[in-house]
């Protein structure tokens, strides 16, 4: 399919809201070999070395959710996302994401979800990946489950994402966008796993493990840009 059936359609301008780096129990250094609940973080498509991203524009066709893409950029704000827990299960701040755990993604820009659903994709026509929810509260649609090697998900890892309620894996195999996104490539879901779904944590903010951890699920609003 080539570009978009409709024109996407900027809404506004994002709002920076990334988690202040001076928050006790942070570490944006290499002293954790693992991911945690509570971390910001850029997750890289080690394929076709793009960044998942997102911004507040639309799609023009399928579900016209906000519009989730892939961007060679490493310095944009757009491409913080925060790990948390589910509506059912706590991620508790600090503690090692584990191999087979259920997580959401919020974009930490706009507070939505990374979420998917049987709506075809704009360019490819694979299964759309979305951002969905309000100040990071979606639905059950917003569950992805971490498939890595051993017990937890290490730093070094390359990683899949499988969304919970279709089975179907976080990727990438291309396909860019023209105006007005132009060169962004589509991130979209697909049924089997290849290279296009191959992820790796890159840039990011991550919480320290903790005697007491707080739980991570709440999304709070603090931040400037760091």
């Amino acid at each position: 399919m080539g570009h978009l059936n409709s024109p996407i359609l900027s809404l506004s301008l994002p709002t920076f809201i990334l988690f202040s780096s001076c928050i006790l129990g942070l570490s944006r250094g290499t002293e954790l070999s693992f991911v945690t609940c509570g971390s910001v973080i850029k997750l890289l498509n080690i394929k076709h070395n793009v960044r998942l991203h997102s911004h507040d524009v639309r799609y023009g066709s399928g579900s016209g959710q906000q519009s989730v893409t892939g961007v060679t950029a490493v310095e944009d704000s757009n491409s913080y996302w925060s790990i948390r827990g589910t509506s059912d299960t706590w991620c508790h701040r600090g503690t090692p994401v584990q191999c087979g755990q259920t997580i959401r993604l919020t974009h930490v820009n706009t507070g939505r979800n990374l979420h998917s659903h049987y709506f075809a994709s704009p360019l490819s026509s694979n299964q759309e990946v979305s951002a969905f929810g309000d100040e990071g509260e979606g639905d059950h649609l917003d569950e992805w489950t971490v498939q890595c090697g051993g017990s937890i998900w290490k730093r070094e890892e390359a990683v899949r994402f499988r969304h919970k309620a279709t089975d179907a894996l976080l990727s990438v195999t291309g396909e860019q966008y023209g105006q007005p996104i132009r060169g962004q490539r589509e991130v979209h879901a697909m049924s089997s796993p290849s290279q296009h779904s191959l992820w790796k944590v890159m840039e990011g903010i991550f919480m320290k493990p903790s005697e007491t951890p707080a739980g991570s699920r709440a999304y709070t609003h603090q931040h400037t840009e760091f």
